[in-house]
């Protein structure tokens, strides 16, 4: 059996199909369709959980993502358990096992419920109060070292798993003409509006069903079919018309210029998920329009005790007796301020269960659903009020009196086992809010409505103020229509009730002690009424802080049921006006998301992918030793007959410089730039000019962000008059293609350029040294290598082993030098071929680390490296490269700005050591030997090495005025005492150049 309060018919689940279920270890049998909300309350099961402070008994609050309360853990198996899953969006299969969290040992008796009775120590801010008290010896408070060891262990929700994820999770980017949010009424006309028009439409919604409330209507009728009905044929003809329809999907985060971040859930739902099929879906979507029909939210009521299991929003109780056919209690008292409970009293009348009273403290409540309700014989108490309920772990009866006025000392008890409540209902503006839409705050409902839009986006259906169906769904037509151009269409609607009367903010009057009842505001965070108002007595003004304070609408919860209720009290104790208290910050993700998700296929070997450059077999063949760059594997050093690090680069130095030596260069970052205007958006990108640059030739670009500090470097070749050949550092890849885009769309959209990454295109290898030209000579074509038709800083197009290459005549080491960029799938060859030249001549292949001693030797500098963020051109000795005549590029006017050219600002400057110590990279640089005498740090080690060439140690480094005191002598601190320096040029080799020239 299903269940004793399932109704003999009727509700979207498959009475058919019946499916067996554990909870806290009881087996139970549900229906599909179900979620394991619907399927506990129809064996009526309202005692869930536990709260999160005071572990007091908790039922289910309501039916879908708004649920505070009833949390779970959900357990496959022991890689597969997630906490902190709504009970009322879980969607039943057969085998499923949740447990309850929060209580211990048990939900029915949990001895954290002594929080309960010492609740006066946990008043809003205890955590602040506690860690501010009596300091102990080494300012640590002694209450802090008592309690916040308890306190960490009780604190969160849930408990997370303690194996990897096994699963994997898909991303997909999308574009669309028409996004909608939301698949309700609203929702499904706008999509079908905008697919009708023939528009790229897209549509979403949370639930495993599309229809929103047209599935909770069951006397309702659209263009004269059941609602329900009509809700699936709109599904059905999107799909036939193309459109993109995704149900279990939330949109979760609404983003610039249009893109909105979608989950979907793929086989949570399934008891045996295909194997290799991906638990859920990151949607990344671009929308030409987006409309948002999220729907509203039903605020609880305030009022004592209106925590127990048993009290439940009326919409709530609506939604489980029409969707999944579930009576949630047999008798019911119904305390509401808004029209629509009444309806929700008539709906569970006809049900069969017993409506012992229905409450509105509205002083003379009149319209049409209250009308019908007296019709019907249900007992209604006008301008009465709820002062409490009793029963402990299910509600038996609710404390009712008659007039608002008379509080605690006149009212009755009403038997019931269902307490159902309405203060009015909160329109879900998260999406539009995050969109950076204005909110506007309508008086007459008391609610924040969607106003101007900063987006190319509307709202329609209740989240924009509209109630009913039909005003519902001809809203969402015609904002479908605007959307797209097409046609906006009017639905016969029949059976409605758009009663939208009413709402009440705040606590319901009561009269009875604050300290000794607890009204509650926040369900999830365990926040009251008179928490609220003891953050405003304390000091708290800002609604934002007062959140921070007593925690209202935070965690998984956000708000969605206490947020509106939690401001009232707030305006209330602070003697302001709502809009004046203003709104707290809708953060995104609204409902919560997966890490899986977010993190989608980056992890394990993915979560920082390792490249290799096609020479990686070689040198790794070659027993050479790695080192990551990023993301590249980079070969450090090759080692010879057991030789370690430093013997390694002194042999690979000294040969390079005597004879040859070939490097793979292939990891430099490559862009292709490419348009009428190249020379033009280079000019406006780099300090150098390149309008007068000639075909074949290079320049070395030095790159500056907007405060005018270096961002990169490199080699730029012009291959013709619209084609330039853009080299970056191997780091800087991706972050100097993104700052070119980000410039060309934003600030230069007029130039005609193209940029496209060729990193993985062309392979590089470098070869340096004085018999360069000799191992190339023979493997080249097409391309006369001497110096006068090949001079120092050119580029030439030819072959080389009978393929394409571009051939830079550059140099990083100081020697002559060519770098030969060849399509990476010819480039092992080449090499091959490059390598038995080099070998054949008494050469070498190096890495990185003997890379960085021979260009450290010339000087040259390394850009995050030799840079930290805060170096301008000048202080790299490069402030010649500046291009002060050109009329702008980014930086130019930083780099005018007094800071930048004040005096005392560090500059690149080099230092020699006595003895064979090589300093420590990064060690801190004084004017005397003891910087206990006062003096500071006049700056830093940059790159230090033993060089082979020069035979004694040299550093590079970044000191206050450096080029004034060259000559003179530093120090550098260091455990063992401090190293004299003596501030030399920074180019320690080979200052006049003469060797890259031979």
């Amino acid at each position: 059996m299903s269940g004793q309060h399932r109704t003999p018919r009727g509700g979207r689940i498959d009475r058919a199909r019946p499916i067996r279920f554990t909870f806290d270890g009881h087996v139970y049998e549900g229906c599909h369709g179900d979620t394991l909300a619907s399927a506990l309350l129809a064996h009526g099961v309202h005692l869930v959980g536990r709260s999160f402070k005071y572990h007091r008994p908790r039922g289910f609050l309501a039916a879908g993502a708004e649920e505070p309360n009833a949390l779970c853990t959900v357990t496959r198996d022991r890689a597969r358990t997630e906490p902190n899953l709504r009970m009322t969006q879980v969607e039943l299969y057969d085998g499923l096992d949740a447990a309850s969290q929060n209580s211990w040992p048990a939900r029915g008796f949990d001895v954290g419920a002594i929080n309960d009775l010492l609740s006066p120590l946990f008043a809003a801010g205890f955590y602040y109060k506690t860690f501010m008290g009596p300091r102990a010896v080494g300012g640590t408070t002694m209450w802090a070292k008592l309690f916040e060891p308890v306190i960490r262990r009780a604190a969160g929700l849930g408990r997370p798993p303690t194996e990897a994820d096994p699963d994997h999770y898909a991303n997909r980017f999308a574009h669309c003409d028409v996004l909608v949010v939301g698949g309700g009424p609203a929702g499904l006309a706008a999509a079908l509006a905008a697919a009708r028009a023939g528009r790229r439409t897209m549509v979403c919604d949370e639930n495993p069903e599309m229809g929103g409330a047209l599935l909770t209507h069951p006397a309702a009728e659209v263009d004269g079919r059941p609602a329900a009905a009509w809700a699936a044929s709109a599904v059905e003809e999107l799909r036939r018309l193309g459109a993109t329809v995704l149900p279990r999907t939330q949109g979760f985060g609404y983003y610039n210029h249009n893109f909105v971040a979608l989950t979907e859930r793929l086989t949570d739902h399934l008891a045996h998920p295909a194997a290799g099929a991906p638990r859920e879906r990151l949607w990344q979507v671009r929308a030409r329009h987006v409309v948002l029909a999220t729907g509203a939210t039903e605020r609880p009521l305030v009022f004592p005790d209106n925590d127990r299991p048993g009290v439940m929003l009326a919409d709530a109780a609506r939604a489980f007796l029409h969707r999944w056919g579930v009576k949630p209690g047999t008798e019911a008292v119904v305390v509401t301020a808004h029209d629509a409970a009444y309806r929700t009293a008539l709906d569970l009348h006809r049900a069969g269960v017993r409506i012992a009273r229905i409450v509105d403290p509205r002083p003379r409540p009149a319209g049409p659903a209250l009308d019908a309700a007296r019709a019907a014989g249900l007992p209604v108490t006008a301008g009465g009020t709820v002062i409490g309920v009793k029963g402990s772990l299910r509600v038996s009866a609710a404390l009712v009196a008659r007039s608002a006025g008379a509080g605690a000392t006149d009212h009755e008890a009403v038997p019931c086992d269902l307490v159902l409540m309405s203060g009015g209902f909160t329109p879900a503006v998260h999406l539009f809010s995050q969109s950076r839409g204005k909110l506007r705050f309508d008086a007459a409902t008391q609610r924040y409505l969607p106003g101007d839009a900063a987006q190319a986006q509307s709202s329609a259906g209740a989240c924009a103020g509209a109630w009913g169906l039909a005003a519902a769904l001809d809203g969402g037509s015609a904002a479908g229509a605007a959307a797209s151009g097409g046609e906006a269409l009017r639905h016969a609607v029949s059976g409605d009730h758009p009663e939208d009367g009413g709402g009440t903010l705040g606590t319901l009057p009561h009269g009875r002690d604050p300290s000794r009842v607890k009204a509650f505001v926040d369900f999830q965070n365990d926040v009251t009424a008179k928490d609220i108002k003891l953050a405003v007595r304390e000091g708290f003004k800002s609604i934002e802080h007062v959140k921070r304070y007593t925690t209202t609408g935070m965690a998984t919860d956000q708000g969605k049921t206490s947020n509106m209720n939690a401001l009232a009290i707030a305006a209330g104790a602070l003697g302001r006006t709502l809009p004046e208290v203003g709104l707290t910050t809708f953060r995104q993700p609204y409902t919560p998301v997966t890490f899986g998700t977010l993190a989608g296929a980056a992890r394990d070997e993915l979560f920082d992918p390792v490249r290799r450059t096609p020479i990686h077999g070689w040198a790794e063949a070659r027993g050479a030793r790695f080192e990551d760059v990023g993301q590249w594997k980079r070969a450090w050093y090759f080692p010879v007959a057991g030789e370690d690090l430093h013997a390694a680069v002194a042999r690979e130095v000294r040969a390079t410089r005597e004879v040859a030596g070939i490097f793979d260069a292939s990891t430099l970052g490559k862009i292709e730039v490419v348009g009428p205007d190249a020379a033009e958006f280079l000019n406006r990108l780099y300090v150098n000019s390149w309008s007068k640059l000639g075909v074949g030739r290079c320049r070395y670009g030095l790159m500056l962000n907007e405060p005018g500090f270096v961002m990169d470097d490199g080699v730029v070749g012009r291959l013709a008059l619209d084609r330039f050949h853009v080299t970056t550092t191997t780091g800087g890849a991706p972050r100097v293609l993104h700052h070119m885009e980000d410039y060309l769309q934003t600030e230069f959209p007029e130039l005609r350029v193209w940029l496209t990454s060729v990193t993985e295109q062309w392979a590089v290898i470098a070869v340096q040294g004085p018999r360069a030209r000799a191992i190339l000579e023979p493997l080249v074509e097409g391309i006369d290598l001497s110096s006068g038709a090949f001079p120092h800083m050119a580029i030439r197009e030819g072959a080389i082993c009978g393929v394409p290459t571009r051939l830079f005549r550059v140099s990083f080491t100081g020697e002559l030098g060519f770098e030969v960029n060849v399509p990476s799938d010819h480039a092992a060859a080449v090499w091959d071929a490059v390598w038995a030249r080099t070998e054949a001549l008494g050469g070498v292949a190096y890495g990185t680390e003997s890379m960085h001693v021979m260009r450290a030797e010339k000087g040259y500098v390394i850009v995050g490296q030799e840079t930290d963020g805060t170096v301008t051109p000048d202080d790299l000795g490069l402030g010649g490269m500046v291009g002060r005549a050109k009329p702008d590029f980014v930086g130019r006017r930083s780099l005018s700005r007094p800071d930048l050219v004040a005096p005392g600002r560090k500059q690149l400057v080099g230092l020699r050591t006595e003895g064979t110590a090589v300093l420590e990279e990064g060690a801190q640089i004084t004017p005397v030997p003891d910087p206990k005498r006062g003096a500071h740090a006049i700056g830093h080690v940059t790159s230090a090495y033993a060089s082979p060439t020069l035979g004694v140690p040299i550093a590079l480094a970044l000191v206050e005025n450096g080029r004034a005191l060259t000559g003179q002598t530093v120090y550098v601190p260091m455990p063992g005492g401090a190293i004299p320096a003596r501030v030399v040029s920074p180019v320690f080799y080979d200052a006049e150049g003469e060797r890259l020239h031979g």
